[in-house]
């Protein structure tokens, strides 16, 4: 195929890398000669490091580098492009003005896509004669690394194109994943679960952004923490994505924003590349607060008061053990005796609830995480009226209570509704789960594109499915009533399925499969 890339910044290098490497003809402009010429040299340099690397051939390299062609100017004639890759900046004019001054260029067969990440496909194919030969694909950086490409049909475009663009897409060696035009598209859009909820438990105060970073890694299994990813990205970057994917779904609760990043971004504090954000950066920086040492006294009995429901049972029988495995005492009987702590594992409900319904020693009860840990942490919740000596002796035993020598890292956090690694998955469940339910892509396509983009352990469905649809709606009701917050409330998708018995990846009948 012959394929012309308008825009040679660092996206449209990326797709002439990539296309170029797979056997494709390239066509490169930009209306900076010089940055042709520039991007030209950096793929050339890409593919050296390739073959230095083992990963191609010298042969192959070559055979790449002559497949690219710099074109004088991005609108010259080409009787014989195919398909025209649209790399510019993130502005409707602008995008606009190009694709006006191709489709007088290119031939009417020539197939449009835009590689925008946040613009409405419909919106820049409406500025077109003939708005059915556009679609988006949209990549991600770096392209040849990132093997992850949306396939984003507009309103008018032709039936026959979503298809020839995901062949093409996985041709390459990339996979494609057909998403409708929504704000976000599907990996933005599933990726706001995570950072939303994030902001959230700061706002409330239940812990700082180096203790729900922890959490979510050491936890949930994360390879970065949200506030980690946030100052990589770049929280104005970040904000933008956030405010418009609410805006353009008409302020869904489940999307909300959070109060404490615009005076941020104005205040410059984006992240890596301005060297402050959630945590600072370059010469001198500390980076986040060293975890504290375990000082308590972790040879203290425990009381590990049950909850009584199925959702903690295998968790409290787990933790007994560890427990009595590293020599400490786990007191039976109807309640603590005047010396032990309380242990309540908490599953969508506070500890606060806890004490008041059992007749606990408020000074001494505290909350643990029941989701069983990625790493070698576990989680301690502590009250308003937690005795700090008793939290300090709590966290020694749970610290203790490692099954090794190595012990664990032990958060310890403000009481809320579950905890910080549960209200952080059921975010990100339910927020999967609400694209499922809208069919604005399909499950398997969903879980694929968070795995490869976001490079989660598991996507949301297949997430949601490990803890189960029954437990997980059990999580989102005890969530809601505790907090009265729309942003907890169960998706119809959980709700459904645990009805059914169904698994959350599978897609269910829809009318359509009963009219055949």
């Amino acid at each position: 195929m012959r394929i012309r890339i308008v825009g040679a910044g660092a996206m449209g290098r990326g797709i002439a890398q990539w296309a170029a490497s797979a056997g494709h003809t390239v066509e490169l402009g930009d209306v900076r000669p010089e940055a042709v010429k520039e991007a030209l040299d950096f793929v050339a340099s890409m593919l050296d490091r390739a073959v230095a690397k083992g990963r191609t051939t010298a042969a192959d390299r070559d055979a790449a580098v002559a497949r690219l062609v710099p074109l004088a100017e991005p609108w010259a004639a080409g009787p014989d492009v195919e398909l025209v890759i649209e790399a510019v900046r993130e502005d409707l004019e602008t995008k606009a003005e190009v694709f006006g001054r191709l489709e007088r260029a290119l031939p009417d067969s020539a197939v449009f896509a835009t590689n925008t990440s946040s613009l409405s496909v419909t919106r820049i194919a409406a500025t077109l004669k003939d708005p059915s030969r556009l679609a988006g694909l949209h990549f991600f950086n770096p392209v040849p690394l990132m093997r992850i490409v949306e396939v984003v049909p507009g309103a008018a475009t032709r039936p026959e194109i979503p298809a020839l663009l995901t062949e093409l897409v996985e041709g390459c060696g990339h996979r494609a994943v057909t998403v409708a035009d929504t704000p976000g598209f599907l990996v933005n859009h599933a990726g706001r679960g995570l950072v939303t909820e994030a902001l959230a438990l700061l706002e409330e105060s239940v812990a700082d952004p180096a203790e729900i970073d922890r959490i979510a890694r050491d936890v949930l299994g994360l390879r970065m923490g949200p506030f980690e990813l946030m100052d990589l990205t770049g929280l104005d970057v970040t904000a933008a994505v956030i405010d418009s994917i609410w805006q353009g779904f008409r302020y869904e609760d489940r999307l909300r924003p959070s109060f404490l990043t615009p005076n941020r971004v104005v205040a410059g504090l984006h992240g890596r590349k301005t060297g402050r954000g959630w945590y600072a950066y370059g010469d001198g920086a500390s980076g986040p607060a060293p975890e504290s040492p375990v000082t308590g006294d972790a040879d203290r009995p425990v009381f590990l008061a049950s909850a009584g429901r199925p959702e903690t049972t295998s968790y409290e029988a787990e933790l007994t053990a560890s427990l009595e495995a590293a020599g400490i005492r786990v007191e039976g009987g109807a309640g603590p005796s005047a010396e032990a702590v309380v242990l309540v594992p908490v599953w969508g409900t506070p500890v606060s609830a806890a004490v008041a319904e059992g007749g606990l020693p408020r000074e001494r009860t505290f909350g643990v995480e029941v989701l069983p840990p990625a790493g070698r942490r576990r989680v301690l919740a502590v009250t308003a009226t937690g005795d700090p000596a008793a939290a300090r002796d709590a966290r020694a035993v749970l610290a203790r209570a490692a099954g090794g020598e190595e012990p664990y890292g032990v958060s310890v956090v403000r009481d809320t509704a579950g905890s910080v690694a549960q209200r952080l998955l059921s975010s990100v469940v339910a927020v999967g789960c609400s694209i499922a339910e809208r069919s604005l892509a399909a499950p398997a396509d969903i879980d694929l594109a968070v795995t490869t983009g976001l490079g989660y352990p598991a996507g949301p469905l297949a997430w949601g499915e490990r803890i189960g649809a029954v437990r997980m709606l059990a999580l989102q009701r005890a969530l809601h009533a505790s907090t009265g917050d729309q942003r907890h409330r169960p998706t119809r998708w959980v709700t459904e399925r645990a009805a059914l018995g169904l698994a959350l990846t599978d897609p269910g009948t829809s009318p359509a499969d009963c009219l055949g």
